[in-house]
């Protein structure tokens, strides 16, 4: 699931240093804060944040 995702923003034999960290960090936190049918509707950052309570 996360691979599929993934390749929304990065094709299969993307070099990663042709990408800044801002530019992976931003399609870190797009990931995260994308709703999951497998978490309830939540998102990963809501299930992180809770379990880190």
């Amino acid at each position: 699931m996360s691979n599929g995702l993934l390749r929304q923003y990065l094709a299969k034999n993307a070099d990663l240093v042709a990408f800044t960290q801002a530019e992976l960090d931003a399609i870190a936190s797009q990931l995260n804060d994308r709703p999951r049918r497998v978490l309830g509707g939540r998102t990963p950052t809501q299930v992180f944040a809770t379990a880190s309570t």
